[in-house]
């Protein structure tokens, strides 16, 4: 076998109720488009999965990144969920296709993808992450802990294979631009923009001496960047791939232990905190939230998905689930104050501009005050 490529693929297209799961009749529809998938011969093998509201694909196949067989494989899936979302009345059926039709490729439509095309080793395991009521951001500092944090990965200090780190590719999504930084050479410099993860983002990790070889990639589109206004959170997925030179699987998962503040949450308005759950309880519901993260762990077997294990349902991180709440209980006593609520700049994507806008004719200009101090005075006092 020839490279394989491993394509997580996620959309809302119907809430259950509201925006906290998917309904079982998608689900069962999904898995079915993915059994014919598989018998086409199109894919190598597919798993069907959910978090909060979003259906998610896990798809094998040779056709590499950005295909548009596999991306319009997932596109009519995610219509065929539509469908059964209208019939049953869902809420915000179809909210992620924002296309009125397939155009080649599914980035950029609605739909969120993260894609690595790989040679399987002898033994590949990977994880893939799913998140809810959040956005592409929320990736960048698990990432950053996981390749650049000794303190984190034991592996960057004691694996010689792992000792001169990692290169990690970063997106602008607001000027649509990428730079690529070496760590820990470029740590700083690295830093400099991922602690602003509503615009710059980790969209991919390499080997620094091969960067022909992914580790790990992330769905990195904005829907409020697509299609002008707010239509949902992004709810992210990302795929990272583990062991023999990588990080350790228990490296992959330790900074989900710290429920860190991500945006998103209730109108996707809020910042809370990223609570990790199994596949089971990844259902929002106070406050649409608290935001949720999910953990499957595969291994491929030429090709062939065997999994998923539910990683972040272990009750290692039921310390994890606790803080989060404490933390929730904390962010929601201050209501609509910032920095419960998003910054201003942030908020221009949401509804709020349509109540503001309603409010414009009240404000009026301040009268000039005028300066006790003699002309030039101020301006002397100054030099």
């Amino acid at each position: 076998m020839g490279k394989v490529t491993i394509s997580a693929i996620k959309a809302d297209v119907g809430g259950y109720v509201g925006h906290s799961a998917v309904h079982p009749d998608m689900l069962a529809e999904a898995e079915s488009r993915v059994r014919e998938g598989i018998g086409s011969g199109l894919l190598i093998d597919g798993k069907v999965g959910a978090c909060g509201d979003d259906v998610n694909l896990v798809l094998t196949h040779e056709l590499g990144v950005d295909a548009e067989p596999v991306h319009r494989f997932a596109w009519d899936t995610f219509a065929a969920c539509t469908r059964v979302a209208e019939r049953l009345h869902l809420y915000g059926a179809g909210q992620d296709i924002l296309a009125d039709a397939f155009s080649g490729n599914i980035r950029g439509a609605g739909p969120g993808v993260a894609e690595l095309e790989i040679e399987e080793r002898p033994s590949e395991p990977f994880v893939v992450f799913a998140a809810d009521k959040t956005e592409p951001g929320a990736w960048n500092l698990p990432l950053y802990k996981i390749f650049c944090d000794p303190f984190n990965t034991a592996g960057l200090v004691i694996d010689p294979k792992m000792h001169g780190g990692f290169a990690l590719e970063v997106h602008d999504l607001f000027e649509s631009k990428s730079a690529i930084f070496e760590c820990p050479e470029e740590l700083y410099d690295l830093l400099v923009y991922i602690g602003t993860p509503s615009r710059f983002v980790i969209k991919h990790v390499f080997r620094k001496s091969d960067r022909e070889e992914p580790i790990a990639a992330t769905s990195t589109s904005r829907l409020s960047l697509i299609a002008g206004r707010y239509v949902g959170k992004d709810d992210p997925i990302m795929i990272v791939r583990s062991q023999s030179g990588l990080p350790a699987i228990g490296e992959i998962l330790e900074p989900f232990a710290f429920p860190h503040l991500v945006a998103g949450w209730m109108r996707g308005s809020h910042h809370g905190p990223l609570m990790p759950c199994a596949v089971a309880e990844s259902h929002p519901s106070r406050f649409d939230g608290p935001p949720r993260v999910v953990g499957m762990g595969f291994q491929l077997a030429d090709g062939k998905l065997v999994g998923p294990r539910d990683l972040l349902g272990d009750i290692a991180f039921d310390r994890a689930r606790q803080i989060a709440l404490e933390i929730t209980d904390y962010m929601r006593r201050m209501g609509p104050f910032e920095p419960e609520r998003l910054p201003m700049e942030e908020m221009e994507y949401t509804t709020m501009p349509q109540v503001a806008e309603k409010l414009a004719g009240r404000w009026q200009p301040l009268e000039p005050i005028p300066s006790a101090l003699p002309a030039g005075a101020a301006r002397s006092a100054v030099e």
